[in-house]
């Protein structure tokens, strides 16, 4: 790989990587270079990606001249060169040595990368080692580390760490099972004097290579000493120590800075690494001065595809310009030392990671320069003395990472991959539960840490490509709960708290239930475990032995053993092809056990919040230095009765509710009640905790209230207010996103309090829902308290008795959602809310009017006697009408032509009330006549319901509303006319005024009953026709009657009284359920008739009149059935003619018979028809003309009818009555003819 990199964008892949290998080029003949390697007719497919480089571009090597002696330093030596990147700061060239974190400071780089796309993350130098095992003696110690997908490997130098833990007396558990596991005492090797003498002469060469002109100078003679003291020093793992107390502000300056948590702020809540100093990363750590800490220090990071292994590589190996290629490698070798096959492999694997396509060997003899020899990468692995198999490499590759990745299978374990020196067998441990059986704590091993914070970044990174994709949220909660889980919280409380609203935000409390996410949301799975259970064991594992091998390194005690996770039996089975292949699949995306259930999903919030709460606490103050409430004692809730005194509180808490509604505040300067600064990390924690605690008691008061369990639902959104109420008690600015969702909790407080109100027969199964508390909400209340006495929303939130008052609270509440929605803050956000709020507010502004209506209608019906109006009876009018008023105007501001209409009609409703308690009673408690203040009314009451039909427009606009309004505008008209024609106010106006206002009443009332329209209102508006046309015939039957002198009006009388006579008939008739009501229509008809004939002077008027009016009597045959039939089905045995208990039953369309209108109208019944039956007789009888034989059969009938009828006990039962007088009228029916139409006109 070219060092030019560095100036390209991240990313982009160098020119001879760009494809991969299309065929063959083992030829060496090839012009152009590909990123594959091949041996024989089998290929190596490798690519790498420069992600970042910090050298410059490849500048040319100074070919040395034959004979240079690098034993001299050249001018340069030892001054930083960033061609060389860390060779540039030492003597020992390019370290070998990996720093004990590099791969976690790669890891935070490239947070993108890791969990899902990238397989391994290490320096470059490990991942050489591990391919070499098979042919190397020497021993391997690394720890690896899980994260989703992604293994993290780094030197583990078991040495170093127990030459510091001798010191400090860390990990001395650690160090007795070492003890046991090798079968010597433990020795630190020293390196050979020869090793920093190569050291040093690769170093000079280096330099010279970069500066071929550069003098050499002397050096000093002690200079051996220092390189040996210095990369002793430099070059040794620099491994931490336990954590311990909060260092100097000497050390702290000192220390170096750690990349910042590059995550949404939304989550990371500012840099999780930059907290106070006992909680500053790099300050856990003691690294040395030169130390690099958790930093990614590697001069170029390189994403390298070997095969299907993809890993992020970091390496330092310095990268020159010239020969056939644009980048090259230099090596330097002793030209009496064959090159290796270890060496070989080496070498290739540094040219395939970094891409470079040649390698430019200097040979020397005791450090003078003989030749220079230039091998292509391909080409390496056919070198003399080094000849090696890619297919075994790749092979050792896919094993290696298969046998890890099936047993290091739980995220933040820290795993231990060890191979003694000479040994053959390598065994897997897992020192995270080593550490827990020996009791240890969890600061006990260093790469806790680490770990916990690249989990937490991975988390926060994969939290931003939630938003858009649901899948991750399983691997989310595992990386956030397996964070946690590593993490003591006295020590890093901010990130257990941000992991833990992290986890809160997981349940996507605002969205609907979706039917295509049930892959990721079903419930199972570990916690932090990404493989199956059953994992494959090593064949016949049980039954490996520990014998002891030449070299004596392995103890023949096999208890340490049962220590391992995992064995591989023979490095030779790496070089098997698939010998460690796994069997299972990682799960890309764990489960997510989260059901669809509202409240599980809030509890499962409210849970997380409350940890994080927790964790936030703790850094602050603590709890007994705090007057707040003990978390075990429940809150006391009260609930306040309407009165004087709860009035004025009521008005005191509404100005407070609407205060703390307030869209901004000032800044905050000064600590919080708590004691938290403005601007620190548990400041803006709290604000989020708050408000995600504040949305979940949210949705779960929603949830309740869809339940119809008002009392939870009104415990629910206390809760969600009081979270509200700490919230703006901590935040300095209040933002519009905060406000809107305040102001759908004051809408939702409304409702509740609407629908308490509304249901008041159930207030004590109400009182006992909202006096529960579990402990977790105690528990959130006793964090709230630290900051605020959350008492803002008592009053909205309290539990009243009194209906009234609940009203008045839920529209307060819905008057400061309002009053919110339209502040300078909100006024362009919330355009749909606001037509909700508004329609909420017309709503409860229509219930209050007509709770205030019923109040007054309840006033005028208890009064035993009707007296004047009453002053309470007054103010309850003006209460009702004021609210009916605001309630339309709230309407009209959304265009709500339909609620609008509705308000109108109850207006119109009050209007009646009105009229119906001003109406006049005499000394006697008699009704009086019809006062002009009822006139005034009803006539108002019209003009609201005729304003509603206006609003409407149509009845297609909402035909139940058009339906309501148009019945209730007849009825105001039906009963305008009816007080009219019955209480007559004749002191102030002339009968014919009264009539013709009568008439004009009835008439209008008439023409708003709709009788075509099918509807259950339809028998009611068939059942008041008649009743107008009955009542109109009536009144032009009495005109008819007093009428004396002009005979044209008289004329006119009777012909609209036979009309509307004829009309009512009908509709009676077509009813079935009015016979009561068709038979005195009949009956009234009939003396209709009988005074017309009364009138007549000759014989044969009087006869056609008698005719007449006996057809219209055996019309009542059907009314009489009707009766008789009812009589049957009620079974009432009606023995006394005149019972002296009757049923005081309204007659009504739909009511059961009156007894005593029945009996009234058989009292009528009988004298009419025997009358008519005589008169009739006594005409045909004294007839001068000769009667025809259809006059005497007529006449015979009629003297058997009234014969039977004079011959009828006159004390038989009614039933039994009522049964002969329908046989009589069907003995008369054939004789007067069945068709009757002619008196229907």
């Amino acid at each position: 790989m070219s060092a030019s990199a560095g100036d390209r964008e991240p990313g982009i892949p160098l020119d001879n990587a760009k494809e991969e290998i299309s065929g063959p080029t083992c030829t060496g003949e090839s012009s152009k270079h590909d990123s594959a390697v091949c041996t024989g007719s089998s290929e190596i497919k490798s690519r790498a990606v420069v992600k970042y480089s910090a050298a410059p571009p490849p500048t040319t090597y100074a070919l040395l001249q034959e004979k240079t002696d690098l034993k001299l330093p050249p001018a340069n030596w030892l001054r930083e060169n960033p061609q060389l990147g860390s060779a540039g700061t030492t003597i020992l060239g390019s370290s070998s040595k990996s720093k004990p974190f590099s791969s976690f400071g790669m890891a935070y780089d490239f947070i993108d990368c890791i969990g899902d796309d990238v397989d391994v993350v290490s320096d470059s130098e490990n991942i050489k080692k591990l391919l070499k095992i098979p042919y190397s003696k020497s021993h391997v110690s690394m720890a690896v580390h899980r994260v989703g997908r992604t293994l993290l490997l780094d030197e583990l130098d078991i040495q170093e760490l127990f030459m510091r833990s001798s010191q400090t007396g860390d990990w001395t558990w650690l160090k007795e099972f070492y003890q046991r596991l090798i079968d010597q005492k433990w020795q630190r090797k020293k390196k050979s004097k020869e090793h920093w003498y190569q050291k040093a002469i690769l170093s000079k060469f280096l330099y010279y290579s970069i500066n071929g002109d550069g003098a050499a100078e002397p050096v000093p003679d002690n200079l051996n000493e220092g390189e040996e003291e210095n990369g002793a020093e430099e070059f040794s793992s620099s491994w931490p120590t336990a954590f311990t107390s909060a260092p100097s502000d000497a050390e702290e300056s000192d220390a170096p800075k750690e990349e910042s948590v590059s995550v949404d702020s939304k989550f990371a809540l500012g840099q999780v690494t930059s907290v106070p100093k006992e909680q500053n990363l790099p300050m856990l750590f003691n690294e040395g001065e030169n130390s690099q800490g958790l930093r990614n220090d590697f001069v170029r990071n390189i994403m390298w595809t070997f095969e299907d292994i993809h890993m992020l590589v970091g390496s330092n190996m310095p990268i020159f310009g010239g020969g056939r290629y644009p980048a090259v490698s230099l090596r330097l070798r002793d030209n009496n030392k064959p090159i290796n096959i270890l060496t070989g492999i080496d070498y290739w694997l540094d040219n395939l990671m970094c891409n470079v396509p040649e390698l430019v060997m200097c040979f020397h003899v005791n450090g003078i320069v003989q030749k220079y020899e230039m091998i292509k990468t391909e080409d390496i692995p056919h070198l003399e003395n080094s000849t090696f198999s890619t297919r075994v490499v790749k092979d050792i590759a896919q094993n290696i990472l298969s046998f890890l990745k099936s047993n290091c299978t739980k995220e933040g374990h820290t795993y231990w991959l060890f191979k003694a020196s000479g040994s053959d067998i390598v065994k897997l441990y897992d020192l995270t539960t080593l550490c827990e059986e020996a009791e240890e704590e969890k600061c006990q091993n260093p790469f806790t840490l680490p770990v916990a914070v690249l989990l937490y970044k991975v988390a926060s990174n994969l939290m931003l490509k939630a938003r858009q994709n649901r899948k991750h949220y399983g691997t989310i909660r595992t990386l956030l709960l397996n964070c946690v889980k590593l993490l003591d919280q006295e020590r890093h409380p901010q990130i257990i708290a941000s992991a833990h609203y992290m986890l809160s935000e997981l349940f996507q409390l605002d969205e609907p239930p979706q039917e295509d996410c049930g892959e990721s949301l079903r419930a199972g799975g570990s916690e932090d475990s990404y493989s199956d259970e059953d994992r494959e064991e090593e064949e016949e594992e049980a039954e490996l032995t520990e014998d002891s091998d030449e070299n004596g390194s392995y103890s023949s005690c096999s208890s340490p053993d049962s220590k391992a996770v995992a064995v591989i039996r023979s490095v030779g089975e790496l070089s098997v092809p698939e010998k460690y292949k796994s069997t299972h699949q990682i799960r890309p995306s764990c489960a997510f056990p989260v059901s669809q259930d509202k409240e599980e999903k809030c509890r499962h919030v409210l849970s997380y919040v409350l940890k994080g709460l927790k964790a936030v606490d703790g850094t602050i103050k603590k709890e007994s230095d705090l007057p707040a409430a003990d978390p075990n004692t429940p809150i006391p809730l009260k609930y306040e009765d309407r009165s004087e005194i709860g009035a004025c509180a009521a008005e005191t808490g509404i100005s407070r509710l609407l205060e703390r509604a307030g869209p901004l505040q000032a800044d905050q300067k000064h600590p919080t009640r708590s004691g938290m600064i403005p601007g620190s990390w548990q400041h803006r924690m709290k604000l989020q905790l708050f408000l995600k605690a504040s949305k979940a008691y949210y949705v779960l008061s929603d949830a309740a209230t869809n339940l119809l369990k008002y009392g939870r639902a009104l415990r629910y959104i206390k809760l969600s207010l009081q979270c509200y109420d700490a919230y703006c008690s901590v935040s300095g600015t209040l933002h519009p996103q905060v406000l809107q969702f305040h102001s759908q909790g004051l809408s939702l407080c409304g409702d509740i309090q609407l629908m308490l109100a509304q249901n008041a027969h159930n207030r004590a199964a109400y009182l006992e829902e909202y006096s529960y508390q579990t402990k977790e909400d105690q528990e959130i209340l006793h964090s709230l308290h630290r900051e605020s006495s959350c008492q803002a929303f008592n009053m909205a939130t309290d539990l009243a008795m009194d209906p009234e008052y609940q009203l008045f609270v839920s529209s307060k509440c819905y008057e400061a959602a309002y009053e919110l929605l339209v502040s300078e803050a909100l006024k362009d956000h919330a355009s749909d809310q606001l037509a909700q709020v508004l329609k909420r507010l017309g709503n409860i502004r229509n219930e209050m009017g007509v709770y205030y209506m019923n109040q007054a209608a309840a006033m005028q019906t208890e009064k035993e006697v009707k007296k004047s109006v009453s002053v309470a009876e007054q103010e309850m009018w003006k209460k009702s009408f004021a609210f009916f008023e605001k309630g339309m105007k709230d309407f009209e501001a959304i265009r709500d032509s339909t609620n609008t209409a509705l308000l109108l009609c109850n207006t119109g409703r009050l209007m009646r009330i009105c009229a119906q308690a001003h109406c006049s009673i005499s000394a006697d408690q008699s009704r009086g006549e019809f006062s002009p203040e009822e006139a005034l009314y009803y006539n108002k009451a019209i003009d609201y319901y005729l304003r509603a039909m206006k609003s409407l427009a149509s009845r297609e606009s909402h035909p139940a509303v058009w339906d309501s309004v148009n019945w209730e505008l007849s009825t105001t008209y039906f009963t305008l006319a009816t007080l009219l024609q019955d209480f007559a106010p004749l002191s102030r106006k002339a009968q014919e005024q009264i009539e013709r206002e009568v008439t004009e009443a009835m008439l209008k009332s008439l023409k708003y009953c709709d009788l075509q329209t099918e509807s259950a209102r339809q028998p009611l508006y068939q059942y008041r026709a008649a009743t107008i046309h009955h009542r109109l015939a009536s009144m032009y039957h009495s005109c008819f009657r007093n009428q004396v002198g002009d005979e044209h009006l008289r004329k006119q009388h009777r012909s609209l009284a036979e009309l509307h006579y004829s009309k009512a008939v009908c509709l009676f008739h077509s009813l079935r359920d009015a016979p009561c009501e068709l038979l005195r229509t009949l009956l009234e008809r009939v003396a209709f008739a009988e005074f017309i004939m009364a009138g007549q002077s000759s014989s044969s008027a009087k006869l056609k009149s008698l005719t007449g009016a006996m057809e219209i009597m055996t019309e009542t045959h059907h009314a009489l059935q009707l009766i008789h039939k009812e009589l049957l089905e009620e079974q009432v045995d009606l023995s006394e003619p005149y019972p002296a208990e009757s049923a005081d039953v309204a007659s009504g369309p739909t009511s059961g018979l009156n007894l005593q209108e029945v009996m009234k109208l058989i009292g009528v019944f009988e004298p009419s028809f025997s009358f008519l039956l005589l008169q009739l007789i006594k005409l045909m009888t004294t007839m001068k003309r000769k009667p025809s034989n259809k006059d005497e059969e007529l006449l015979k009938s009629y003297k058997n009818v009234y014969s039977k009828l004079l011959r009828a006990e006159k004390n038989a039962p009614l039933l039994s009555r009522i049964m002969l007088y329908i046989e009589l009228l069907q003995q008369l029916n054939p004789q007067t003819g069945s068709d009757n139409t002619g008196t229907h006109l």
